[in-house]
């Protein structure tokens, strides 16, 4: 029937309209039909649940270092990486030359160290330092302090020692708690996965009501941790904004990217949902519309084979006539236009 090949179309092309009038970019309808059965979501902290507008709330000098010194190499280091802590840091600190440095070399999920007038420095989280060998107790009281605050920490080193601190805070997203909640009432279960310490971590999750708060993953942890969402959950979604959420958004059976001014390329390229004005709030209605959809490609389904089953069964028994069949037909094609049509103009309860 006509009607049958119609019904998919329109109601999959009516949702991806009402998305994107609401800031959701879906590509394709095979996206679309994999938000409807998620069970789990994970989402990266910094960008995704916190602003990714951090600013530089506290540095220090450690062990009689020069401040003037730690600051320019700080700042140096800082300002020529894109992660949002790092340009946290530059902003926070006075500019200095961009001469001598060589040998610029990104640590995936560990921070960035270069060759400045002949000196090894490396500028990075926790992680990187223990790898170093060069984190010591009264430093982890301090870092400590620091993360019960829901503060990322970003140390200085030469290779001798800790040099500085530097303490970011990154705000929690305004709708961050309220798309958690919504989240939660449609059976889906939120995950915080952060390469952050995992004491910020948590704090940042609790503070948006996620009880499952993972911290200090690299990359492939996140893999990890997704592919063991996975095996456990069902399916599993990945919401982030950088380019080290990219393997873990491509791992998910669904990958989320915001897509607002601080996020990636890569991020938006590889997810298939991209949410235009970040609001984490989209998350859960992009899953209310999918299984509204749903229920509206099997009516329409329905109606194009059961009027057709009827008409048949009158034909047989002598009953149908011609404006009968133009009606089972015809009248049944822009039957299903209509009621797919119906998602364009879809809102969310709390929206009505």
């Amino acid at each position: 029937p006509c009607a049958l090949v119609i019904s998919t179309p329109v109601t999959v092309v009516s949702a991806l309209t009402a998305a994107a009038r609401r800031g959701i970019l879906i590509k394709g309808g095979g996206v679309l039909e994999s938000a409807r059965g998620l069970r789990v979501l994970a989402l990266d902290k910094t960008g995704t649940l916190t602003t990714g507008s951090p600013t530089l709330v506290h540095w220090q000098a450690l062990d009689g270092a020069d401040a003037s010194a730690a600051a320019s190499a700080a700042w140096q280091l800082a300002s020529r990486s894109e992660h949002p802590v790092s340009r946290a840091i530059a902003a926070g600190l006075p500019a200095a030359g961009a001469n001598g440095v060589q040998q610029l070399q990104a640590l995936p999920g560990l921070g960035v160290q270069a060759e400045i007038g002949g000196r090894r420095w490396l500028l990075g989280n926790l992680r990187l330092m223990r790898e170093q060998g060069l984190v010591d107790a009264a430093l982890e009281d301090t870092l400590a302090q620091h993360e019960r605050q829901g503060r990322s920490v970003t140390l200085l080193a030469d290779g001798q020692g800790v040099r500085a601190l530097f303490a970011v805070a990154d705000p929690l997203r305004a709708q961050a708690r309220q798309a958690m909640e919504q989240l939660r009432a449609l059976g889906v279960h939120p995950v915080v996965l952060s390469g952050d310490n995992p004491a910020t971590a948590q704090a940042i999750a609790a503070e948006a009501g996620v009880e499952d708060a993972r911290g200090g993953l690299l990359p492939q942890d996140k893999l990890a941790a997704l592919a063991a969402l996975q095996r456990s959950h069902g399916p599993t979604a990945m919401a982030g904004d950088g380019i080290n959420d990219a393997p873990a958004l491509a791992q998910a059976d669904l990958g989320f990217a915001m897509g607002g001014a601080h996020s990636t390329g890569m991020a938006m390229e590889t997810a298939g949902i991209v949410l235009m004005n970040d609001d984490l709030r989209r998350i859960p209605d992009t899953v209310l519309l999918a299984r509204r959809a749903h229920r509206v490609l099997w009516q329409n389904i329905a109606l194009a084979l059961g009027i057709k089953a009827v008409f048949c069964v009158l034909a047989l028994l002598g009953q149908a006539s011609m404006w009968m069949a133009v009606a089972a037909d015809m009248g049944v094609s822009l039957l299903v236009v209509a009621n797919g049509l119906r998602l364009r103009r879809w809102r969310h309860a709390a929206e009505k």
